[in-house]
């Protein structure tokens, strides 16, 4: 279940949950699905294994998950390939870009949205469907869906709805289909010739780890807020991994990290083997939990 949706029923689900005991079935288990928000009960967040979901950090992993991600059936399926491949590379970009924008604080948004790859998964589709239907590529259609319904139904501030609308016009214009279109004004990120799925991972690969403001259409010095949050939160780390004690002899702060380490080794689970567990668990249109589980 998506607890986010069902707000007004999380105090009875908290009560629930507090009466489960050791009485249940053995292989008994509650799922729970969640978008992070504050109405969801703490207590069964505590008692709870959590698994959570976060993009890849950085502009290049964030691209190659992406691409690893599809399928590569899917991939060749559009009846137009050329267009459907050049614009589809625009939509990775541009999902990459307003995901990365927030390590800039403030100045990439005035709000840190928590844009999905589902976002990226309706735009794909809608790109390969209009596509198809056309004899003419419709980019105004593509940028408003894109801009204003997919990814712009998270965004709630006045101005970063009119920044994500420019962002998308950026990537998803006719200029796109000529080999060599700039992404950036460095010329380093750009629109590359039409192959297989394999060319546009080798292409990433090639693309810096830590890619310049530019990148983004910042001006340099918005590197230095980020520089500032990377270090904050390093250090915020750091201290929080340091002993607690006040007096007397305590552990060191190796001593501490070990135990940590020990502690969470022993609290993981081994590695499944997932070849095993996908033929156990195989996909089913009609299972979808397998795909959950799997």
């Amino acid at each position: 279940m998506n607890c986010h949706l069902s707000t007004s029923w999380m105090p009875r689900l908290e009560a629930i949950v507090e009466n489960l005991d050791d009485s249940k079935h053995r292989d008994f288990r509650l799922w729970l699905t969640s978008m992070p928000d504050k109405s969801f009960p703490v207590s069964v967040l505590q008692n709870s294994v959590k698994m959570t979901l976060e993009p890849p950090s950085g502009l290049k992993q964030n691209c190659l998950g992406t691409y690893n991600s599809i399928d590569t059936d899917d991939f060749e399926s559009c009846a137009k390939p050329e267009i459907f491949k050049k614009l589809l590379w625009g939509f990775v970009f541009f999902h990459a870009i307003v995901q990365d924008r927030r390590k800039f604080g403030p100045i990439g948004w005035n709000i840190q949205y928590a844009f999905m790859n589902e976002d990226l998964t309706v735009c794909k589709r809608q790109l390969q469907m209009f596509v198809e239907k056309y004899d003419f590529v419709p980019y105004k259609v593509l940028n408003y869906v894109g801009a204003e319904i997919n990814y712009g139904g998270r965004v709630t501030d006045s101005q970063d709805k009119i920044l994500i609308s420019h962002i998308l016009e950026r990537y998803i214009t006719p200029e796109i289909l000529d080999d060599g279109f700039k992404f950036s004004t460095s010329g380093l990120y750009n629109s590359i010739p039409v192959g297989e799925k394999e060319d546009y991972l080798e292409y990433i690969r090639a693309l810096p780890l830590n890619p310049k403001p530019e990148a983004f259409g910042l001006h340099e010095n918005a590197e230095i807020t980020t520089s500032q949050l990377e270090v904050i939160a390093l250090t915020d780390n750091m201290l929080s991994m340091q002993p607690r004690t006040s007096a007397g002899k305590g552990k060191t702060r190796e001593e501490v990290i070990m135990d940590l380490a020990k502690f969470l080794e022993s609290r993981t689970r081994t590695v499944f083997d997932l070849e095993v567990v996908g033929k156990k668990f195989a996909t089913d249109y009609s299972e979808s939990m397998n795909t959950v589980i799997v």
